[in-house]
């Protein structure tokens, strides 16, 4: 059984303020959850900040929402995985929509974020997903799958097996709009078939795919309970602490 793993992704939310009250709320609600891993991912000013509150807590992990590729240098405005690892980040995404579609990141760069991600030890959350003109070209397996060996190249089946990959139809990101339960069961279906020839079947049946595009509590528990969905990386929901716990309690169940 794959140990489901629900990620919060705060993106340019919560200062460090917000997030020192976001903790002490949401501690209080998942005090006696177990069972799921727990991943916040602030915007990099609060990176310290929850560092220092959990302690090195092993029930709730921080990530980071991006990475560079090189160690160090001259580029201004970015940080690297030596730096987030002194903050004792343990996971890192990579590849978002948003990176892709605003900052106009390609798989190939993604890609060398992967590598780096996973030779200085941090745990890569790479998304993946179609855009709705894609999917009403029913072209969301190949994208999707060309998203995927791209991304992924170069990265062996040890390696692969300790990277969680996030399914995220853009056209349902801060839309409102979910795939449905159906939907989102074959593309995660259809990215472990691609992970098995990337690697091997047994490979791709230890690898966690997260559901991420408007995961909120009243959904959760039916698309958790899919049997290739196995956690969620959730946006707009993860800011609110009651509803994010909700959440994380839906994987316990699932």
């Amino acid at each position: 059984m794959r140990k489901k793993i629900i990620a919060a992704n705060w993106k340019m939310n919560q200062t460090v303020a917000d997030t020192e009250s976001f903790l002490t709320d949401f501690r209080l609600e998942v005090e006696d959850v177990s069972g799921v891993d727990i991943v916040i991912a602030p915007p990099f000013t609060s990176l310290a900040k929850i560092s220092e509150l959990l302690g090195g807590s092993q029930k709730i992990r921080t990530a980071a929402q991006n990475m560079y590729y090189e160690a160090s240098g001259a580029y201004t405005g970015e940080i690297s995985a030596q730096m987030l690892r002194e903050l004792y980040v343990k996971y890192v995404i990579l590849g978002h929509s948003e990176r892709r579609q605003i900052f106009g990141e390609t798989d190939a760069l993604i890609n060398k974020k992967v590598i780096a991600a996973i030779e200085s030890e941090l745990k890569p959350i790479l998304c993946v997903g179609e855009t709705l003109a894609e999917r009403e070209a029913d072209r969301e397996n190949e994208v999707l799958e060309t998203q995927l060996r791209g991304s992924l190249a170069g990265v062996t089946a040890e390696q692969l097996a300790e990277i969680v990959i996030a399914y995220e139809p853009v056209w349902a990101i801060g839309t409102g709009k979910t795939a449905s339960t159906q939907q989102a069961q074959d593309c995660h279906l259809h990215v472990r078939k691609v992970l098995a020839e990337l690697s091997d079947a047994e490979t791709a049946d230890k690898v966690r795919i997260q559901y991420g595009g408007s995961v909120k509590p009243a959904n959760a528990a039916e698309l958790l309970a899919q049997p290739d969905i196995d956690g969620a990386l959730v946006g707009g929901a993860s800011l609110d602490p009651r509803g994010f716990a909700e959440i994380v309690k839906a994987g316990v169940t699932a």
